[in-house]
């Protein structure tokens, strides 16, 4: 049996040396998340947002969404939608049961309820929140923040479909 690495091992060990006939390619570094580089990936895609007092905001599919950036050295971005509707507080059990069996079957995102007002109605939310103490790379923020909102969007969605309408839509 030969010791002689085969001649693919050979053209990879030349490429990342520097030699051979390709070019190694370039490396995505990853570098400190800041909201310009999110707001830089939102542009990018075509998604109109809002810019202001730190946070970065915009509506999908009716849904509003914020992208934050939490931590002591704002190294952890929070991806967190609103659903569109609302709820009296007598269907807190209805809407606490469906986001239990979300919470219990999916990954992503963390579903929660909550009372914005002093009048007992109760909002919906989906977050997912990432450390990137160590950096991100472009396509790595792009794929946060699509997991982001393409989960909380299908949350969403999902509890439409289970409440259907409801006698104060």
């Amino acid at each position: 049996m030969s010791r002689t690495p085969t001649r693919w091992i050979s053209r990879l060990l030349d490429s990342l040396r520097g030699g051979g006939e390709r070019p190694a390619p370039a490396l995505d570094v990853p570098s400190p998340l800041t909201a310009a580089r999110v707001g830089d990936d939102l542009t990018r895609r075509g998604y109109h947002y809002r810019s202001g007092d730190g946070e970065l905001t915009g509506t999908w599919d009716g849904h509003r969404m914020w992208f934050l950036l939490l931590g002591e050295r704002q190294e952890i971005l929070c991806v967190r939608g609103r659903w569109s509707r609302t709820l009296p507080g007598e269907h807190r059990g209805l809407v606490l049961r469906a986001i239990n069996d979300w919470n219990r079957d999916a990954v992503w995102p963390t579903a929660y309820v909550r009372e914005d007002t002093d009048d007992g109605v109760l909002s919906l939310y989906a977050e997912i929140s990432v450390d990137l103490e160590h950096g991100v790379t472009d396509a790595q923020l792009a794929d946060v923040v699509t997991t982001g909102l393409s989960s909380a969007i299908g949350l969403f969605r999902s509890v439409d479909r289970l409440l259907g309408p409801l006698p104060t839509d």
